[in-house]
């Protein structure tokens, strides 16, 4: 069932990627305080009605345990919200879409692993399609800038902190997914539920906190109905992460890979729903990536 929560995740997350995409306003300095809050909210909404419904007597020192992976998890993902306001640059970068492999390279080192060539060829596919189709995204988004009859905006020229985002996404995001195949999958530190509700509990108290910050600090407006788009890509995001916890307690060194896979289907959603032109290039690396994850699926039932 690995192989089916993985796809799940992947799927849900490509669909948390458009609406991130959508409902990011480049000229909101606030933005990626915003969507952190409505993640959070809806996160802690689940956690709580999943908490009850499974009758599931959760731990606080669970959310202590835990901590170290929610950390790491919560960081990345602000600098990802982050990176958003630098979207031409960041969110297409080969590099942030490079975590899943950081993470199997991690596992690979340090825990020891048997897998199949099917299984080998499965990730190499994959991970290459990940960071081809990063790389093609950029590169069309570089020569959209430069065809544009208006003046640059200055935020969207490479520099440092438009490259520093999805470097530290990467490296962070990589390590928070290493320390979660720990926890779920190598030492089975902690339970998928309880996991699961530490995870999203912690994001709650985050977007609390947030929120604070927002509204009696730095004394902006916020109004959680006017904010459906963010709110749609925290209903995927949460529902991502309910597969994600099951996928990566059972096969991470196979998961991470295939999850990472989501900017894909992010780039087929796009497609669909924001009208987004695909070159030939973009459609056979997406035929190269679908074939890697049915090669992954068909290694799962031997």
């Amino acid at each position: 069932m690995w192989f089916v929560f993985a796809l799940l995740t992947a799927l849900a997350w490509g669909g948390a990627d458009l609406f991130y995409k959508k409902g990011s306003d480049s000229h909101d300095r606030f933005s990626h305080i915003k969507i952190v809050i409505m993640v959070g909210l809806v996160m802690g909404i689940h956690a709580t009605a999943y908490m009850f419904i499974q009758r599931i007597n959760f731990d606080p020192i669970d959310f202590i345990r835990y901590f170290p992976v929610s950390a790491l998890y919560i960081l990345s993902m602000t600098i990802g919200y982050i990176g958003l306001r630098y979207i031409e640059l960041s969110i297409a970068s080969p590099v942030q879409n490079s975590s899943g492999a950081v993470t199997a390279v991690l596992l690979f080192i340090f825990f020891t692993h048997d897998l199949s060539i099917i299984e080998i060829l499965g990730v190499s596919i994959i991970t290459l399609g990940v960071i081809g189709i990063a790389i093609l995204e950029k590169r069309a988004e570089r020569e959209a800038l430069q065809n544009r009859s208006t003046q640059r905006d200055k935020k969207y020229q490479i520099g440092f902190m438009a490259i520093t985002f999805p470097i530290l996404y990467c490296f962070i995001d990589g390590l928070g997914t290493f320390a979660d195949a720990i926890y779920l999958d190598e030492l089975s530190l902690i339970s998928e539920d309880a996991a699961l509700l530490a995870y999203e509990f912690t994001f709650f108290i985050c977007a609390v906190l947030a929120f604070t910050y927002l509204k009696f600090i730095k004394k902006q407006q916020f109004n959680m109905f006017k904010e459906r788009v963010k709110g749609y890509a925290a209903i995927f995001e949460t529902t991502g992460q309910f597969f994600y916890v099951f996928a990566m307690s059972s096969n991470a060194i196979i998961a991470a890979p295939l999850i990472a896979s989501y900017s894909i289907f992010s780039v087929i959603l796009s497609r669909i729903f924001l009208k987004e032109r695909l070159n030939k290039k973009q459609y056979a690396i997406i035929v190269v990536v679908i074939v890697g994850i049915a090669l992954l699926g068909i290694a799962d039932e031997l």
